[in-house]
């Protein structure tokens, strides 16, 4: 057995009892919430990888974020409603009585317009970074509705900005990881 695996167990053990010791100083109601939490977790995740509606770049990405990211942004955030024109593909808007089919061609490429205002391509850019923002500015923004010196109007980022920072990075590493596309050619409202 090369060294390189040998430490590699080493120190996989020891990170076991390590966490053996802990759970075994938890109470059972302590050990039973942790449990929930990871179940709570795992299945959001899964579910986020089932509703993603495009195909997803992995490479390089948490698996973990972008699967919760996709939940947030898919199953909670209601992303596809402002920021892809149209929501829904040709025969799958749902409130038509139809059966959704999200509009894949547009997914969060921009284009819906509120009068004056039109919602920004968030998809990434030529360096994988959604919207263009790293993370720490689009944390800001999320935080702060600022966006180049203006608040923002029409995005509810005074409710995105109570997230926990581990929900804005995973949403973050879902967008990262969705198609790239240019800007909406055939914004509307």
């Amino acid at each position: 057995m090369n060294l390189g695996i040998m430490r590699s167990f080493g120190i996989a053990a020891c990170l076991g009892l390590t966490a053996t010791a802990v759970l075994a100083d938890d109470s059972a109601e302590q050990q039973s919430t942790r449990a929930a939490s990871s179940e709570l977790l795992a299945s959001r995740v899964a579910v986020g990888y089932r509703i993603s509606p495009v195909e997803l770049q992995l490479r390089g990405k948490n698996r973990l974020l972008v699967g919760l990211g996709s939940y947030l942004v898919n199953a909670s955030g209601a992303c596809n409603d402002c920021h892809t024109h149209p929501s829904f593909a040709p025969g799958g808007d749902p409130f038509k009585g139809e059966t959704e089919i999200i509009n894949t061609a547009q997914f969060l490429a921009g284009g819906r317009q509120f009068g004056p205002i039109t919602a920004t391509n968030i998809t990434p850019d030529e360096n994988g970074r959604p919207a263009g923002l790293t993370f720490e500015e689009f944390e800001h923004l999320m935080r702060t509705g600022q966006d180049e010196g203006k608040i923002l109007q029409v995005m509810p980022w005074n409710v995105y900005g109570k997230m926990t920072r581990f929900d804005l990075r995973a949403i973050y590493e879902y967008l990262s990881a969705i198609p790239s596309l240019p800007n909406n050619p055939a914004p509307g409202p």
